[in-house]
């Protein structure tokens, strides 16, 4: 992925990130009827990715936060008292999440897929494709 802050050319692209990543998680903090089961299903993601994602940047810093320190950030108090509160996913929600994961992995594939085909079209002159070039 390009770096955001070159494609938009605003030069404080990471502030105004963070700023956003902080107003996600406070909404979600207070959005606690929106389960994490159902984010799941609908988009692919919840809190527990959320923090996840938070702990796995943290490692390319001087001070790695763990998964729990991320998860408590995100939840805005121990992840353990939110997770008391939530009621046990259905089989619906629960295949939903399923599907959705699956899609998740199909659009990783198809991205994959055309960082790959940019690669390749990058690497070969359009006059000259390999695929109708014959050796002389």
């Amino acid at each position: 992925m390009k770096d955001a802050g070159t494609e938009t050319g605003h030069p404080d692209m990471e502030k105004l990130e963070a700023a956003a990543f902080r107003r996600l998680t406070e909404h979600l903090q207070l959005r606690q009827d929106a389960s994490n089961i159902e984010l799941m299903g609908l988009a692919g993601f919840c809190r527990n990715c959320l923090a996840d994602w938070l702990a796995e940047a943290s490692v390319e810093t001087p001070h790695p936060i763990t998964r729990e320190e991320a998860r408590n950030h995100v939840y805005g108090e121990p992840y353990a008292d939110f997770k008391a509160r939530q009621l046990e996913a259905s089989p619906d929600q629960l295949a939903r999440m399923d599907r959705s994961l699956a899609e998740n992995e199909r659009v990783r594939a198809l991205v994959k897929s055309r960082k790959l085909d940019d690669q390749l079209d990058d690497s070969f002159p359009a006059s000259d494709p390999p695929g109708i070039t014959r050796p002389r």
